[in-house]
């Protein structure tokens, strides 16, 4: 399902938001493009104002990047992939989950267009994005989403390493999805458990990666 028109996301609700890039090539080639989609989030959501930062021109520049209200968005879980993406998140006002991605995106695409020379679009089409219609739904997203990667322990572009070792990261709201757990470890636990049964429960939240 894709939603070009703002009016169609709603307050209130939690949205499963995935991107790839053009034709599955990778968006992401080194620890730098990840840590700069990341900065360019935290400057959208609001966390942190524009800052200098070198180009591969070696000269110094301000992101044209304006933040959106604070408390517009809350993201609850995140993967980044060498060539796709992944957000759980949730609208909290009516401020629509189209333009912190479509910000993000074109603000990550003239930063990879510059390093890399490229010509032509980085994302394939418009991101895709599907409600999530039962709220306990969420806590399989979140482990859909953490189990991207082929060891979750050992990598750093997942918000899972900030839900079990408290690594201090401060784009995830780890509550709506640790109030469904005991503690960390039960959540863990439930991470480490995913299985295709589970996944069978939000097929409709998926998408072809």
């Amino acid at each position: 399902m894709r939603f070009r028109d703002y009016k169609i996301f709603r307050a209130g609700n939690f949205y499963h938001v995935y991107n790839r890039g053009n034709a599955r090539k990778d968006i992401f080639h080194d620890d730098s493009d990840y840590i700069q989609f990341l900065k360019r989030l935290k400057i959208v959501l609001g966390m942190v104002p524009p800052q200098l930062i070198s180009t591969t021109d070696k000269k110094r520049r301000i992101l044209t990047l304006t933040s959106l209200p604070r408390r517009a968005f809350t993201i609850a879980a995140y993967c980044l992939m060498s060539n796709h993406f992944h957000f759980l998140i949730k609208q909290n006002s009516e401020v629509g989950v189209d333009r912190l991605i479509s910000k993000l995106c074109t603000s990550y695409a003239a930063y990879y267009n510059r390093k890399y020379e490229h010509v032509g679009h980085v994302f394939q089409d418009t991101f895709k994005a599907k409600v999530i219609d039962l709220d306990e739904y969420i806590i399989y997203l979140s482990a859909y989403i953490h189990n991207n990667p082929p060891n979750i322990f050992a990598y750093p572009y997942s918000s899972f390493l900030d839900y079990i070792a408290n690594r201090g990261g401060t784009i995830c709201d780890q509550t709506p999805i640790l109030s469904y757990f005991n503690d960390k470890k039960s959540y863990k636990d439930f991470v480490l458990g995913y299985n295709q049964k589970m996944e069978a429960r939000i097929s409709d939240l998926l998408f072809d990666e």
